[in-house]
């Protein structure tokens, strides 16, 4: 049976293989695009200095879940992110399973000076290169969607165009493919992406495997700031959190309240 992982990807791939547009136009408007902000080095950075850093989610709705936020203002969420505190923001553009856009990063990007993670599934080079364009600072490389050849080839793309690359894995086999791919910024996935179920476990477990001097993101599963210490205390720089915040009458003091910013009475 069908997953919605296996759903989504088949409509990613179909959509890389009918694209008929010549290398040199992406690249054209690759080199058109707003200079990278340093999404990894923020994240990083934030840890250094005894605070955890959170990843704000702009996020319409989910394929598990339905619409969780659908009229939400890109721009005036990234303001409110910005204010409470958040260090970059990720922004979802796939539109049939998630109702993103590509509209919705560059209104978020250009309301705010974070760095910006595109959240998408990207399955070929040309995806890569649109996510430079469009202006974002951070591509997404999801392990259980892309072959060894796939992930080194991205990790290696991303960064000859000034993108940092954040590899989602979900358990031990994948961070071994992603360390081999050279990622240096890895992201852990509690949501189990074929069943959308969450394993609050994953991270800790998963985490511990991750070498020393590679940024740290859990994902997924994170509401409260007894999720954000759990996670700090395993090592994680950073944790993204989408659902918990855009469902909030007020993101910016949830934001507050997940770092600790403000009491979570």
């Amino acid at each position: 049976m069908a997953t919605y992982l296996d759903d989504i990807v088949a409509h990613h791939r179909a959509r890389a293989a009918a694209d008929r547009r010549p290398l040199g136009d992406v690249l054209r408007a690759v080199g058109a695009a707003p200079e990278p902000r340093p999404f990894a080095d923020v994240l990083r950075a934030g840890a250094n200095s005894g605070a955890v850093a959170v990843i704000a989610e702009v996020k319409r709705r989910s394929p598990s879940k339905g619409d969780l936020a659908p009229d939400l203002d890109a721009a005036e969420l990234a303001r409110s992110y910005a204010s409470g505190g958040a260090a970059c923001l990720s922004v979802l553009t796939d539109e049939p399973h998630f109702s993103g856009s590509s509209a919705d990063l560059v209104a978020a990007r250009g309301a705010v000076e974070l760095p910006v993670l595109r959240k998408d599934f990207t399955v070929c080079r040309s995806d890569v290169l649109d996510t430079r364009a469009m202006g974002a600072d951070a591509v997404l490389l999801i392990a259980a969607v892309l072959d060894d050849g796939e992930l080194r080839s991205f990790v290696s793309v991303a960064s000859d165009v000034g993108l940092a690359a954040l590899v989602e894995v979900h358990d031990e086999a994948e961070l071994d493919r992603a360390l081999v791919a050279g990622a240096t910024l890895v992201g852990v996935n509690q949501r189990d992406l074929r069943s959308f179920a969450v394993d609050p476990e994953r991270a800790a477990r998963v985490g511990a495997a991750i070498p020393d001097g590679v940024v740290k993101v859990a994902e997924s599963g994170v509401r409260t700031r007894a999720d954000v210490e759990r996670l700090v205390a395993v090592g994680f720089h950073a944790v993204l959190v989408g659902e918990a915040l855009v469902t909030d009458g007020d993101p910016a003091t949830a934001i507050r309240r997940l770092t600790g910013s403000v009491s979570c009475s």
